[in-house]
């Protein structure tokens, strides 16, 4: 059974295992917050001018950068700097520093009538250029062990869908790595399966070409927004979630969220095969 770890947060997405703790966007908030595995926190603000739909990441040489209305990267007094003017939602970062950044051109928490999304690629000399497009609703994002895959969440299709990275950054050979799901951020391990939320209050862990390998179920009413895999040996899965009523609107959910109780929490599942890959 999933153990508590930390609660009482906003919309806590994005989650980072780096230098021995676990660092995630605490939406609402506006912060940053990096919790150890004893539960004791470090929380900074975040640079960033909208409450909702950011993540972090870290470059190559440590430096982190944050997504948003722009793309940002911590300066080493501590403030932050616009990298890239391209907003943007989640983000992976590659073993060069090249950074893949998704979103999608509406006004989700308004209501407004969904567009496809897309996958932009910002190489480290600052230029930018869209490497994918037609992604419905695109959220998380891994990059496999090998390097040579990325993965990404189309909430609203219910898939994950891999594309082949070549070494100019572009993605080719577009195919369907799972279905059936309700993915929001997701995590892969050392055998190559994925983490990842189904459409109700549980979680799974899928191997290419979309076969189960294992379920964690959630409390009735609990969204598992995000999922990273750390700790030490990798081995513990962290479930990122706050409480979501299916039978609300998207827009009631976000207000309850935003002007009501703060129900988002992290919780702890230890697993056998650890985490790889990026984040």
């Amino acid at each position: 059974m999933p153990e508590l770890l930390l609660d009482g947060l906003g919309i806590p997405e994005s989650p980072r295992w780096h230098d021995g703790r676990l660092w995630f966007a605490n939406w609402i908030e506006q912060q940053i917050v990096a919790v150890g595995l004893d539960g004791s926190t470090e929380i900074m603000p975040a640079p960033v001018e909208r409450s909702m739909g950011w993540s972090i990441d870290w470059l190559p040489d440590g430096t982190l950068v944050t997504t948003g209305d722009k793309l940002r990267r911590q300066e080493p007094g501590g403030s932050f700097a616009v990298l890239a003017g391209q907003g943007g939602n989640e983000i992976v970062v590659d073993r060069r520093g090249y950074v893949y950044l998704n979103g999608a051109d509406f006004d989700f928490a308004g209501g407004e009538a969904p567009r496809p999304g897309w996958i932009k690629l910002v190489t480290p000399d600052g230029a930018v250029r869209e490497v994918a497009d037609g992604i419905e609703f695109p959220n998380g994002m891994v990059i496999t062990p090998d390097e040579r895959t990325l993965v990404v969440s189309e909430s609203f299709a219910g898939r994950l869908t891999a594309f082949d990275l070549t070494e100019s950054g572009d993605l080719t050979n577009r195919r369907v790595f799972a279905e059936g799901l309700g993915p929001d951020g997701i995590c892969a391990d050392a055998e190559g399966a994925i983490w990842v939320s189904t459409s109700g209050s549980s979680l799974v862990r899928v191997a290419d070409g979309g076969k189960v390998l294992d379920r964690v179920d959630l409390e009735e009413k609990r969204m598992p927004f995000a999922l990273a895999l750390g700790g030490p040996d990798r081995r513990t899965l962290f479930v990122l979630t706050a409480e979501w009523r299916p039978n609300e609107s998207i827009a009631d959910n976000l207000d309850r969220l935003t002007n009501g109780p703060r129900t988002g929490a992290v919780l702890t599942v230890p697993v056998s095969v650890p985490g790889a890959g990026r984040p």
